[in-house]
C-alpha cells in the first residue's frame, strides 16, 4: 500500500502536469498532440490516487469492522 508521502508526490505531479496544461492552452501554440499528452499523464496519475486512497479506505473499513467485531465478542463474554 502506498504511503501518503507517496500520495503527497502523486498530487505534486498532477500540480505540475496541469499546470503545465493550462499554460500550453493560455500561452503556448496550442499544441493538440501534447495536451493530448499531458491529459492523458493527468488521467493516469488520477487514476493512481484513486486507487490508492480506494484501497486505503478499504483497509480502514476492514480494520474498523474488525475492532467493532472483536468488541461485539468480547462484550458477549463479558455477560
Amino acid at each position: 500500500m502506498p504511503s501518503l508521502e507517496d500520495l503527497a508526490a502523486v498530487t505534486g505531479r498532477l500540480d505540475q502536469l496541469t499546470t503545465e496544461l493550462h499554460s500550453e492552452l493560455t500561452q503556448g501554440s496550442i499544441d493538440f498532440r501534447k495536451m493530448v499528452g499531458l491529459a492523458d499523464d493527468i488521467g493516469r496519475h488520477s487514476d493512481r490516487l484513486a486507487a490508492a486512497f480506494n484501497t486505503m479506505a478499504e483497509a480502514l473499513e476492514t480494520s474498523l469492522e474488525a475492532a467493532t467485531s472483536d468488541g461485539d465478542e468480547d462484550a458477549a463474554d463479558g455477560e
